[in-house]
């Protein structure tokens, strides 16, 4: 399909007007809406959203101030990071910082296709400001609209737009669900592999396998493109996965002395998070040097394979153990002492050879159906970003209306 012809197509010569964002536009502030307590549970029916790429931090029991999206979908909007999710299921909202956007006129202007626009613009947020986006910025925005003063051609043109979108995000969410199930596989037979069920082992705690080195700080300010190898604890949880080689980021080079770090074989963890989840999250560091590592971080170092421990990390018994020493305060926080009595099985204890040998026997195991499940290079993940790129693609041919001063020259 040619986006540009296929465009010039549906619009058949129809006059193009852009138009505020704010003229057809209504926002809503979450007020109403926010979730009391943390206190989350999959057992529980409604989301608690947040416009950022957690998206859902948990489930909620509150039956009160919830926003209905499923009558009236709604795009969620971070006032201060521009981040933005389509939403067409009932929710409680997290933060304050967040607008609620819908359309002013649906008989005019599809909220789906402001949605699938706003997502063209790139982002102009910039380091360290702390403005509201919305009212100050985003609301003038312009938007096309096909001719406005025909409102059932200009929403036939809208609707066939959207429709096309909605196929590739259609597949996307399919190969999302299948993903899905396929996370649920891997967290199954991962717990059945660590659980050791009848077979030689001796659960220990952590303090007796290793210990935890705690991280300096460093800034965004000492950052740089060549220098020493760092690891900040945010990267933990958005960057890396169960085990990594590489670190993403440096900071400056006489920093040296100033700095922890964590040895090849070491476990880093973080200590904060936005969620529960987030706290305590692992990975294992295997590149070929050390890396410093952020104050809000421990390297845990030990005998056994980094990555058969981090993976005991993961295991879902291991997590609900760790939620009793997380501090539910403003910033959820990691109560390292306790932390550290959480115990991890170590196979054949007498033997070390036969224990080494086991534990690099069920790392393989997981190693194969991780990939299938979080490679963003091979498996699901890969075909999803594919699938995503081709979205984009799409939608940013679709939506190239000429603007005005284009028409004009």
């Amino acid at each position: 399909m040619s986006g540009v012809s296929f465009l010039e197509r549906l619009l058949d010569g129809v006059v193009v007007e852009w138009l505020p964002l704010g003229d057809v536009t209504k926002y809503e502030q979450p007020t109403k809406y926010l979730v009391a307590t943390k206190n989350y549970s999959d057992d529980f029916e409604t989301p608690v959203l947040t416009a950022g790429k957690t998206f859902v931090l948990g489930y909620t029991d509150e039956a009160h101030g919830i926003y209905k999206a499923s009558e009236t979908p709604v795009i969620i909007f971070d006032d201060f990071t521009t981040a933005n999710k389509w939403v067409d299921f009932d929710f409680k909202a997290k933060s304050s910082a967040m607008k609620m956007i819908t359309s002013s006129d649906e008989g005019k202007t599809l909220i789906k296709y402001i949605y699938f626009w706003l997502n063209t613009l790139p982002s102009e947020l910039v380091d360290g400001d702390h403005k509201r986006q919305w009212i100050s910025n985003y609301a003038c925005k312009k938007i096309p609209i096909p001719c406005p003063e025909n409102p059932k051609k200009s929403l036939e043109i809208q609707a066939e737009i959207v429709r096309i979108l909605d196929i590739f995000t259609e597949m996307t969410a399919e190969l999302t669900a299948e993903l899905t199930a396929r996370k649920k596989q891997y967290n199954y037979y991962r717990d059945q592999l660590l659980s050791f069920k009848n077979r030689n082992v001796e659960w220990k705690a952590l303090c007796e396998v290793g210990e935890f080195i705690r991280g300096k700080r460093f800034t965004k300010a000492d950052y740089v493109e060549d220098g020493i190898s760092v690891i900040h604890y945010g990267e933990i949880y958005t960057r890396y996965g169960v085990f990594t080689t590489q670190a993403f980021s440096q900071v400056r080079n006489n920093m040296a002395g100033s700095l922890r770090y964590a040895e090849p074989g070491d476990v880093v963890i973080t200590d904060v998070g936005e969620t529960v989840d987030d706290v305590g999250k692992a990975v294992a560091w295997l590149g070929d040097e050390k890396v410093a590592i952020h104050d809000h971080c421990y390297a845990f170092r030990h005998s056994m394979n980094p990555k058969f421990v981090s993976y005991c990390m993961q295991a879902t018994s291991f997590v609900a153990e760790k939620a009793k020493y997380i501090a539910r305060t403003k910033v959820n926080t990691l109560l390292v002492n306790g932390f550290s009595k959480i115990k991890i099985p170590v196979p054949y204890p007498d033997d070390l050879d036969k224990s080494l040998a086991e534990q690099a026997r069920i790392v393989a195991i997981l190693d194969k159906l991780y990939v299938l499940t979080n490679s963003v290079s091979k498996g699901l993940p890969c075909e999803i970003a594919l699938r995503q790129k081709q979205y984009a693609y799409y939608r940013d041919l679709l939506l190239s209306f000429p603007r005005p001063e284009e028409v004009a020259a």
